[in-house]
């Protein structure tokens, strides 16, 4: 059998421990998404920022306010538990704060590949090869996080990842 197919441990199946295992991942992704916004904060002191383009130093501010909202969205969860439900755990919050985090995935990987833009246009002023590169960058993004997870939740017949929340 599958290692994928096999039924999660026991451990995995209480409400409180998922909960647990929700806020344990937005810990784990939530120092990487600030070092990020901490380097895009300070890359506008540099003195090669204030020679990019407008349209350049756009995308930058455009992929700042996307990493917000990551950073927002991955935050929400422990927020959500302590105020919307305080004293227990529900199937529905635990819908409520697994998409959160999942959806934090789509505006972290559209600012992360605007940044990709603004450093390889910083490095080779070609507006093409840095936008071609943005974009493959997104789409790898994507296929990974969302993509290929929905397909082998679909091929495993988990059925849809939002039902009854």
């Amino acid at each position: 059998m599958d290692t994928e197919e096999q039924e999660p441990p026991a451990q995995y199946n209480s409400l409180k421990d998922q909960m647990g295992h929700l806020i344990d991942e937005a810990r784990m992704v939530l120092p990487g998404i600030q070092a990020l916004f901490g380097f895009q904060t300070v890359a506008v002191f540099n003195e090669r920022f204030a020679e990019l383009p407008f349209g350049v130093q756009a995308c930058h501010m455009v992929a700042l306010a996307l990493v917000i909202v990551a950073i927002a969205l991955v935050m929400m969860p422990t927020a959500y538990h302590r105020l919307a439900t305080p004293d227990k755990v529900t199937l529905h919050t635990i819908k409520v704060c697994s998409r959160a985090i999942c959806y934090a995935l789509a505006p972290l990987a559209a600012g992360l590949a605007l940044d990709l833009f603004v450093v390889l246009y910083a490095i080779t002023a070609h507006t093409v090869f840095s936008s071609a590169s943005a974009a493959v960058s997104f789409v790898l993004l994507i296929g990974l996080w969302f993509v290929y997870p929905l397909h082998r939740r679909r091929v495993h017949g988990y059925g849809a990842t939002d039902a009854g929340a």
